[in-house]
């Protein structure tokens, strides 16, 4: 393909797998050429690469990609999170995002504030590790991958004392500044002002340090951003300061000539001391509130066990939680905390998985039970066998999810990127506008005057509260809905959750518990409920019906572990039901037709199996010795709080549907028990993807809550895929949510957590824009002393931050 030669060409390389001979590499090559923006593509198939030039403004690495694996093949893609130094406001940030993301061999890199973190996704065929980081020292900034980044913690409070010790000292270096400033208005005349506060000289000692040593970071930044051609607020506070400073250095040198003793004349040192402290007490407050939004990681990671009892070569040890291994048996008393994942080899207990699950009921655990590392084991003595460890472990990939949700970027988030890209010039323009009309038309001449109205425009403009506004909201809120067992896997889906229109539940394991019980036992006489049970359990024990060990469970448990009766000649009828002879007896448990096939007559009972059929259980006719003696049911009975859960989503204006391959009178009579009057019956796992298209292609913005690996396919196919966390590991890839508890309300919740969240940022970006779309004409009309402008800039980062907190208090 011939492309004009001013298109911009960007080349990528990409590690392919999966072709065997040169007729895939040429499929690949054909396939890649015919895309439009490709200008062309080269593929090795003894390196397995392809290397492709594209025109970046028609088309990005993310399709070409998916074109690969459209043709049936692999790309080879890795993933690293980097912590970065330096930043101070969204244009940092958005340079960082941009340089990295002009880089071939980086697929997306997103840069968030906030956590001062970025991550970034590339082929490791055509950049590395070190290649990303020089891109960002060259930038001017530092960044370090998060694996080799130590006691990151301990970094950040550092980091806080020393912006702390930094604006106080900065402060009582300005007091007397202040102080002196204070003599200029009528109104204050009267508070006496000592006669050294108003040298100039004086006022030059105290200002310098402040302007050169405690402000030597702004000029530091402004110089990096200036030298690969951006600007961001360190350019604006380093301009401003300047301004004030030196106009004040010319005034003190001219005073020379009045013998160093006339004071009338207007200093302006306290502008850019005073605006210097304002500034570092907001991004010291900014600093402690951003630390109380990333909370959710911390108590997570506090949850973990520091050390675990095993049990090796016979004896017991404390070991640390890093040298457990699979296989390992450890010994969980009560009290303790469960230290990895595992399975109960003895014991019984109840555990305590609220701490992960929001689930406040203990749940009891016994032999074959799995256990989660980091719950509470409540009473008894537990034995289990580690199963998983390290980074494998539910605990570990929880926090891994979070880190990904708060680390990531919400839609919404591309309009302060935007803005924060042009901002900086427009206001140095504004800036610059607002001196020469004050100095040449307002008060000729006044220079003094002009350069303070230019310089509360440069401070009150400065972008910080935008870069802000979202990621510190989507910090809080995925950290908040992570305590209650509600996991966003990324910042998007938090955003596009508040849109749900329709819900979609999986029937088997979601809407119900997915696992049949015993509902009803129907004696008929002289046979007792007891007798009847004990003796139909005889016959189910030697069954492979699945809800045969619902019948059997039951049957053990009333009798308090008392053996069941030995059933003898045990046959099974496929279609029909099972018979067998116990204590000297001939049963027969099955359908209408075994009965019939046998003789027996049902009388009434015909009437009682049509009313149990009807409410969606599956009823068992019984037989003695060829006469009637009763009937039993079993049924995959709703969990407690699905009703509860429909009806709150239908008071939030949502649809809710239910779907499911059982037949339809089942499904209708779950359906009705949980309050659903949609029903989608005897569809095929392929077929419920179908049907969440049907919804989308009708307008609907659909949710699919599943747990199954037939559902798998549904939940990936719908606008937001919602896996409870009871199921299968399938579900959960799959799906954009995982509610780590079997409670449908989390469905429900999720969707409250995605609105107030929106909500948050939405208020955020209005208070941030608004802020400086008021507080710039208000400026450069000269009603906005500079120190004024600076509280107010400080006060503006701090508020949106506050704001976001707020989120950790939503209740659900």
């Amino acid at each position: 393909m011939d492309l004009s030669s001013n298109v911009e060409e960007k080349k990528d390389q990409m590690q392919i797998t999966g072709m065997t001979c040169s007729a895939c590499a040429t499929r690949i090559e054909k396939g890649l050429a015919r895309m439009e923006g490709v200008t062309k593509a080269n593929v090795n198939l003894a390196l397995e690469q392809a290397s492709v030039s594209y025109d970046p403004k028609q088309l990005d690495v993310t399709k070409i990609e998916q074109k690969i694996r459209d043709l049936g093949y692999g790309v080879v893609k890795e993933s690293m999170d980097f912590e970065i130094t330096g930043m101070t406001c969204a244009a940092c940030a958005t340079r960082i995002e941009k340089g990295l993301n002009r880089m071939q061999g980086i697929t997306q890199a997103n840069v968030n504030l906030a956590l001062e973190t970025a991550h970034v996704e590339y082929s490791p065929g055509n950049v590395t590790i070190k290649d990303i980081t020089q891109k960002v020292e060259q930038l001017g900034y530092k960044a370090m991958p998060k694996s080799e980044a130590k006691d990151t913690a301990l970094l950040r409070k550092h980091e806080i004392n020393r912006k702390k010790w930094m604006w106080i000292i900065s402060g009582l270096l300005s007091l007397p500044l202040l102080w002196a400033m204070v003599s200029h208005f009528s109104f204050t005349s009267s508070i006496p002002v000592p006669e050294l506060f108003m040298n100039p000289w004086f006022q030059l000692i105290l200002a310098t340090p402040v302007q050169f040593i405690i402000g030597g970071q702004f000029y530091i930044g402004a110089y990096k951003a200036l030298r690969n051609g951006s600007a961001n607020m360190d350019v604006l506070v380093a301009l401003g300061t300047s301004a004030a400073y030196f106009y004040s250095l010319y005034l003190t040198i001219q005073s020379l000539s009045m013998n160093g003793m006339d004071h009338t004349v207007e200093m302006y040192y306290e502008t850019s001391s005073v605006l210097i402290t304002l500034i570092l007490v907001g991004k010291w407050f900014e600093a402690l509130a951003k630390g109380r939004s990333s909370e959710a990681i911390k108590s997570l990671m506090g949850l973990q066990a520091k050390t675990a009892l095993v049990v090796r070569n016979g004896e017991e040890m404390n070991i640390p939680l890093e040298e457990v291994v699979v296989g390992d048996v450890i010994i969980v008393k009560p009290g303790d905390k469960v230290p990895v994942d595992g399975q109960v080899i003895a014991g019984v207990s109840s555990v305590d998985e609220s701490m992960l699950t929001g689930e406040s009921i203990p749940i009891e655990k016994q032999i074959g039970d799995t256990v989660i590392g980091a719950t509470l084991n409540k009473n008894g003595v537990l034995h289990m066998k580690a199963t998983k460890i390290g980074k494998e472990t539910t605990l570990a990939q929880i926090i891994q999810v979070v880190e990904a949700a708060q680390g990531s970027k919400a839609p919404i988030q591309r309009i302060a990127d935007v803005i924060s890209g042009i901002f900086v010039p427009v206001v140095v323009g504004i800036a610059v506008i607002t001196f020469c009309v004050w100095y040449l038309v307002v008060e000729q001449g006044q220079f003094g005057s002009a350069l303070e109205k230019a310089i509360a425009v440069l401070v009150i403009a400065c972008p910080c509260a935008l870069g802000l506004a979202t990621p510190t909201s989507i910090m809080a809120g995925s950290g908040r809905a992570a305590e209650f067992g509600i996991l966003f896997k990324g910042g998007e889906y938090l955003e596009s959750t508040q849109g749900v229109e329709v819900v979609v539940f999986d029937k088997t394991g979601t809407v119900t518990n997915g696992k049949p019980v015993l509902t009803d036992v129907i004696p008929n006489a002289p046979l007792t409920e007891s007798s009847l049970l004990r003796m139909t359990a005889a016959v189910e024990k030697h069954s492979e019906h699945p809800l045969a060990d619902a019948i059997v469970t039951e049957a053990i448990e009333r009798s308090k572990g008392l053996p069941l009766p030995i059933a003898k000649e045990f046959a099974n009828m496929p279609g029909y039901g099972v018979t067998a002879w116990v204590e000297g007896r001939k049963m027969l448990v099955g359908t209408r037709r075994l009965m019939s096939e046998h003789g027996v007559t049902l009388g009434s009972a015909h009437e009682d199996m049509n009313k149990l059929e009807a409410m969606g259980k599956t009823a068992m006719l019984i037989a003695v010795d060829g006469k009637y003696a009763g009937m039993i049911a079993v049924a995959d009975t709703i969990k407690e709080t699905s009703k509860e859960a429909v009806n709150r989503l239908k008071e939030m204006g949502i649809d809710v549907i239910m779907i499911t391959g059982d037949n339809k009178r089942t499904a209708a009579a779950i359906a009705t028990q949980a309050g659903i009057s949609n029903v989608l019956a005897e569809i095929l796992p392929e077929g419920k993807a179908e049907e969440v298209r049907k919804l989308q292609h009708a307008g609907k913005v659909v949710a699919m809550v599943g747990d199954g690996i037939n559902d798998a396919p549904a939940l990936a196919t719908a606008d937001i895929g919602m896996a409870v966390g009871t199921g299968t590991d399938v579900a959960m890839e799959a799906a954009d949510i995982t509610l780590m508890r079997g409670d449908l309300n989390a469905v429900a919740d999720a969707i409250v957590m995605s609105r107030r969240t929106m909500r948050n940022i939405k208020q955020n970006l209005f208070w941030a824009l608004g802020y400086n779309v008021i507080g710039i004409p208000i400026a450069a009309l000269g009603l906005l002393a500079p120190w004024v402008a600076g509280a107010a800039m400080a006060f503006s980062s701090v508020s949106v931050v506050l704001n976001a907190l707020r989120l950790q208090r939503v209740k659900l």
